[in-house]
């Protein structure tokens, strides 16, 4: 039986292609952040729906603002890695993710990372996250779903000038 958190997790096997390696024959750095897009891609199709939908139907997108990777072992030519994706946190126009890129045979982790997204429109205007793909990441990550609540304790620091 699986749980709605395990709908938060995902693991996609993939092979290094010869044109993604350099002369020494390891996965030339950038491939990394483009399996971390297969992850994500993948990640969101087993929790229901698909990011060409969310596009097309509902004008919302995922840009990326922010990312990290972290080497820590060549992958080299034709090995296979499993792209671990996890869903880490989401709020109405903020959309986390976390990765591990891992040797198949072995389990050897290659390297992790994290990508930080921010809702927009196809104006790149942020926007907020349709509420049935709020509620579907919400309840993948095994949270109760509700509105978001405003922060508290946040005050202005900007102070008003009379003149």
């Amino acid at each position: 039986m699986t749980s709605a958190h395990n709908l938060a997790v995902n693991e996609t096997k993939l092979r290094v292609r010869y044109a993604e390696t350099d002369q020494m024959g390891v996965a030339y750095h950038s491939n990394h952040l483009i399996w971390f897009e297969v992850g994500r891609v993948e990640l969101m199709r087993q929790m229901g729906f698909s990011y060409r939908d969310m596009e097309r139907d509902e004008d919302r997108f995922i840009a990326v603002a922010e990312v990290t990777c972290r080497y820590r072992a060549p992958a080299r030519y034709d090995e296979e890695v499993v792209v671990r994706t996890r869903l880490k946190h989401v709020r109405k126009s903020v959309v986390v993710f976390s990765y591990e890129l891992v040797r198949a045979e072995g389990g050897e982790l290659l390297a992790e990372g994290e990508t930080a997204h921010v809702v927009t429109d196809s104006e790149m205007k942020v926007a907020p996250l349709p509420e049935k793909y709020l509620k579907a990441f919400r309840l993948a990550m095994g949270k109760t779903v509700e509105a978001e609540k405003p922060r508290t304790g946040v005050t202005n620091t900007r102070s008003k000038v009379k003149k």
